[in-house]
């Protein structure tokens, strides 16, 4: 959510943000509206309160001074309920003044790419030629099936379509990767997390758009618990109401989680496949900062993405998100997509985001300084790897001629030094 008090002070740079994204402005204003009623209704609602302390004090004195208090006594009995109908009234608007609040964009940073849709997204960067594969190439369900490494048909079987089962190298390929990330992150000093798996709406709310993203998630009936789209969430609300001395800032944190998506929507989901399901496992960085460091965490976490993608050889290219595509709560957002060679396209892998204080405001995460300053903390995310998609990657991108797959040099260790995927029993 947005800062209130800068919207009253600087309404004209959220109309412009506002104009850059394709929306409608007249948020702004309307919004200010329910802003001036909702300090009207409060202004009435504390003199009625501070009314009803002055008639009590005023009865108190009359007693001692053995006055008449019939007059008092008929105004202290009318005020419970006119404070009870401030007090209503204050509440109902202020509940509409979030809703307004929530649907206003965080600032945008001044170098995102002004844009109509996710065509005006901006190619920023290409690392690594895609290899010569000079024979007749699979996609990964071919390959996966061809070695068997998957059952597509019995997940379907057992829990629909978006749901695999990973067998034998590939199941062990998606755990070595798992276990390489982690062992990358850790080098790099970040704190390893295993988050709960599900949240509550509160958590889901704050981190973004809830209206917009309530139907990729997955409800617990008759609980307030949503199943995790991503570690992201767990790890946010993990600092809810909480305060941070600066000196321990900033927090860096990666968690290791089993992720759930019901992915509805103009993508859809895979018949077969890895690469769009309803269940996978990632790995997500997350960074709680001050605000001078914000911009210097960003490119910190997206340099560790690209070493991630370097480490497995893999070419990519890393994409600046336009305005009109950035979710409303992020001040900036890069996009790292590996090679398809089967498409002979990019799909992505990764999202870094910077959202600022828009979430840290609706959880009440803060930080302190020295000097007893509060102030609303920055919060960063970027996968450090999700390994479907990577396998995907790895699976189209190392193939050989024979059906063999080449397991990357960087992880080999973790698949107890094996180099070459064939087909097992």
């Amino acid at each position: 959510m947005i800062d209130l008090k800068d919207l009253r002070e600087r309404p004209e740079v959220y109309i412009e943000n506002i104009k850059k994204k394709g929306q409608d402005p007249n948020i702004v204003s309307e919004t200010l509206i329910l802003d001036k009623k909702w300090r009207e209704a409060k202004k009435r609602a504390d003199y009625l309160r501070k009314k009803r302390n002055e008639i009590s004090q005023e009865i108190n004195e009359a007693k001692k001074q053995k006055k008449r208090i019939d007059e008092l006594l008929k105004k202290a009995k009318a005020l419970p309920n006119q404070i009870r109908e401030a007090e209503t009234e204050e509440k109902e608007i202020f509940t509409d003044l979030q809703s307004f609040l929530s649907k206003i964009p965080n600032l945008m940073h001044k170098d995102v790419p002004i844009g109509k849709s996710e065509k005006d997204n901006v190619v920023v960067k290409n690392v690594g030629k895609p290899k010569k594969l000079n024979f007749n190439v699979k996609n990964h369900v071919e390959i996966s099936e061809s070695l068997n490494l998957v059952d597509f048909d019995a997940s379907a079987e057992v829990a629909g379509t978006g749901f695999y089962y990973l067998k034998g190298d590939l199941a062990l390929l998606n755990q070595a990767l798992i276990k390489f990330t982690i062992d990358f992150m850790l080098k790099k000093g970040y704190t390893y997390l295993e988050p709960p798996l599900m949240i509550r709406k509160k958590i889901a709310i704050a981190q973004g758009d809830f209206e917009a993203f309530k139907n990729a998630l997955y409800k617990i009936e008759g609980e307030d618990l949503y199943l995790i789209p991503t570690a992201e969430h767990a790890i946010l609300g993990m600092l809810s109401n909480k305060q941070i001395p600066e000196e321990k800032l900033p927090l860096r944190f990666f968690g290791y989680s089993m992720c759930f998506r019901k992915e509805i929507g103009s993508h859809g989901i895979n018949e077969k496949g890895l690469w769009r399901t309803h269940q996978f496992n990632k790995v997500e960085q997350f960074i709680f900062c001050k605000p001078e460091n914000s911009w210097e965490c960003y490119s910190e976490l997206m340099k560790n993405s690209e070493e991630i993608l370097k480490k497995l050889k893999l070419p990519y290219r890393i994409i600046e998100i336009c305005s009109a595509e950035l979710g409303n709560w992020k001040a900036r957002s890069h996009d790292f997509e590996v090679w398809r060679p089967t498409l002979k396209t990019y799909g992505e892998v990764m999202s870094l985001s910077n959202c600022t204080d828009y979430q840290s405001r609706e959880l009440n995460i803060r930080g302190i300084r020295k000097n007893g300053e509060r102030f609303f903390l920055h919060t960063l995310n970027n996968t450090a790897l999700a390994t479907s998609r990577i396998m995907v990657a790895i699976l189209e991108n190392y193939q050989k001629k024979d059906g063999s797959v080449e397991i990357p040099e960087a992880i080999r260790k973790y698949m107890n030094g094996k180099k070459i995927i064939k087909p097992s029993n």
